[in-house]
């Protein structure tokens, strides 16, 4: 059974360094930071990620499960802000299904971000991602898209208003 992720106060010291470096036009390895509509509150709530590429695409991973910053990308219908070092788009982020998802789940966990260094991603990887999922690193492809139901993963697309 996975923990629960809890937002703590390592994880909100986190975050804020992280969203003041990449606001900095600093970029580490593919994080950004998302800016997305609060379902509650309307206003806009930004949370450092990385964005994994896959095959031709980029995704954003809810390795903790369905938090904050995923349900308020579901509500807001996917329009989000991705803010990458200077550069600031539009993105539509869309929901995959399980099937599809599983797969970059499984991408995500097994190459971590890139530009990091691999020894700082296999400890992130073991002390602050596996305790929160379902699956390991050796895990089938069917327990990944069982897990893929819990963790989301949402593939960036540029927002075209019509």
């Amino acid at each position: 059974m996975p923990k629960a992720y809890r937002v703590n106060v390592f994880v909100r010291f986190n975050n804020a360094v992280m969203r003041a470096l990449i606001r900095g036009d600093v970029r580490i390895g593919t994080f950004a930071v998302l800016t997305v509509r609060g379902r509650k509150s309307g206003t806009p709530v930004s949370v450092p990620l990385v964005v994994f590429p896959h095959g031709d695409s980029e995704y954003l991973v809810a390795s903790y499960g369905i938090v904050n910053w995923v349900r308020n990308l579901r509500a807001a219908e996917g329009r989000a802000e991705l803010r990458r070092g200077g550069d600031v788009e539009q993105v539509c982020a869309v929901e995959l299904p399980a099937e599809q998802a599983g797969p970059v789940l499984r991408s995500s966990l097994l190459t971590g971000p890139p530009g990091i260094p691999r020894p700082i991603v296999a400890v992130f990887r073991r002390f602050f991602v596996l305790p929160y999922l379902d699956v390991g690193m050796d895990s089938a492809d069917d327990e990944f898209v069982r897990a893929a139901h819990t963790h989301p993963v949402f593939r960036l697309a540029r927002f075209v208003q019509r």
